[in-house]
């Protein structure tokens, strides 16, 4: 006997999978969603970048079609901004006028839960917290890049003459102990004085490297050879140190080729800021910067990397904390819940604030500084739906 197999349903039927309570908080929830992405973003490229670009052109003489573009590339990071705010806006809104209407009632009394009802929130939510990771990963740090390149070749302004100081670099390499293991021991440090963009000035390089010889090369100048992958020394002096302490032999010379590492100028020609980069790149650049870098700019970079990822799950939080206070407004109007909105958003990024500058200083962990916030208003949404559930 054959047996019939059922024809697949196509996937444009999975929406009446759905229940109609479910399609109608979702079809309410994305206009007040939409209308919050639009003036969010409307208000922060006013405020971020409309007013300066105004004052370049003004003072400076920037085209108009240049700042139109600076502008238009510097608006996705004020569209991600406005994610969380408008998910915060539209559940808000959308759940104190059904609360205002009795519609929240009706559903309750049809047994309907409270945690059933911002299902729908928590769903949208979800949607929009990947959204916001993606467009900081893959959209944000590539257009705030290219504005900061077109802003800088439109009003001619030339790479400051002197761009790092105090350039340190570690290289280190695994070997062999009697017993088997095999421990990482210091092979190279490198230091420059200064690296005004093109060369570094006032080397020191000692190297370790060779087993029962140490190099020591001082400089005054050093470029990094792109063609033959090489270091170009400069007026500089060799000293050849024996496992003794004795100098071996000393060596000046005018132009000398030394195979090196890059790393040492990726980390003094960095020039992306923090806003510029994404998790990987970040994590790159911390990679380096942990081979010689400051501890002021290391900490500073583990807690922006750890707010990073951090920000697109402000949209969750924002959403369960807007949904169960709107269940519980009644009688209140759209001006309540946009100002609602305005001080619960100041409230978190205040709290990002004073996170991010403890754990800067080293008081809290990385991890905290960037996901405190969020842990507070996760708190706060559990709080309330305690209160509304019973």
């Amino acid at each position: 006997m054959t047996a019939i197999s059922k024809p697949s349903r196509p996937f444009s039927d999975w929406s009446l999978r759905l229940s109609v309570m479910d399609r109608y908080l979702g079809v309410e929830l994305i206009p007040p969603f939409l209308f919050g992405v639009g003036i969010f973003s409307s208000l922060g490229v006013s405020i971020g970048a409309l007013f300066e670009l105004i004052r370049q052109v003004t003072d400076a003489g920037l085209p108009l079609s240049i700042a139109f573009k600076v502008l238009l590339l510097k608006l996705p990071e004020y569209v991600a901004y406005a994610f969380p705010v408008s998910a915060l806006l539209a559940t808000l809104m959308t759940y104190s006028r059904l609360s205002s209407d009795s519609e929240l009632t009706a559903l309750k009394a049809c047994g309907v839960s409270v945690y059933r009802l911002i299902v729908p929130a928590i769903a949208l939510c979800l949607v929009v917290t990947g959204l916001t990771f993606a467009f900081n990963e893959l959209v944000v740090p590539t257009a705030n890049y290219q504005a900061t390149l077109t802003l800088q070749e439109a009003l001619d302004e030339d790479e400051p003459p002197f761009q790092e100081r105090n350039i340190l670099y570690q290289e280190f390499e695994k070997i062999a102990e009697e017993d088997g293991d095999r421990e990482e021991v210091l092979s190279r440090l490198f230091y420059a004085k200064e690296f005004d963009g093109n060369q570094m000035k006032g080397l020191t390089v000692l190297d370790f490297s060779r087993e029962g010889l140490d190099q020591i090369v001082s400089a005054k100048s050093a470029v990094w050879n792109s063609g033959q992958k090489t270091w170009d020394f400069f007026d500089g002096t060799i000293y050849v140190v024996s496992a003794d302490g004795t100098f071996r032999n000393i060596v000046k010379f005018q132009s000398q080729q030394l195979q090196l590492p890059r790393a040492p100028l990726d980390l003094a020609s960095q020039k992306r800021d923090y806003n510029e980069m994404n998790v990987a790149q970040s994590l790159d650049y911390l990679d380096l910067l942990q081979q010689g870098g400051s501890e002021d700019k290391i900490q500073k970079l583990k807690v922006r990397i750890q707010q990073k990822v951090a920000l697109p799950f402000a949209c969750l939080v924002f959403g369960l904390v807007g949904a169960i206070l709107g269940s519980r407004l009644e009688r209140s109007g759209r001006s309540t819940g946009f100002a609602i909105t305005l001080l619960i958003v100041f409230g978190y990024y205040v709290l990002v604030s004073v996170s991010q500058a403890i754990a800067q200083l080293g008081f809290i962990p990385p991890v905290l500084g960037g996901w405190f916030p969020n842990i507070v208003g996760l708190g706060i949404a559990g709080w309330l739906l305690a209160r509304s559930s019973k």
